[in-house]
């Protein structure tokens, strides 16, 4: 099983930092990043508007805890988001290449 997991960074600095990162420990395959992405939130009681980069993180749903403990380590967010779907279907050279790039545990 795989998942994409999303992660919005205040900037491309942050973004590139936990993309290297996680590539660099062999946590996932792939990371996009999306820039000029307008989040909507709600924060400490106002309504907040920020531009960030968006992560998508491709990766076997087993290392997701150390993912989520990687980007928390480098993440200036308090609370930064961290959210993963699971890929249900995808091509399956796709999903093929994913473990050729990851060590088995």
């Amino acid at each position: 099983m795989y998942h994409l997991i999303y992660c919005t960074c205040p900037n491309r600095e942050t973004a590139e930092s936990i993309a290297g990162r996680l590539i660099s420990e062999k946590l996932a395959a792939c990371v996009n990043i999306l820039p000029g992405v307008l989040s909507v939130y709600e924060w400490q009681e106002r309504i907040e508007t920020a531009q960030e980069h968006l992560l998508l993180i491709k990766s076997p749903s087993v290392r997701y805890d150390a993912i989520e403990a990687a980007i928390k380590a480098l993440h200036p967010y308090q609370l930064p988001e961290i959210i993963a779907v699971a890929i249900e279907r995808g091509s399956a050279e796709y999903l093929k290449w994913i473990d050729s790039c990851l060590p088995t545990n």
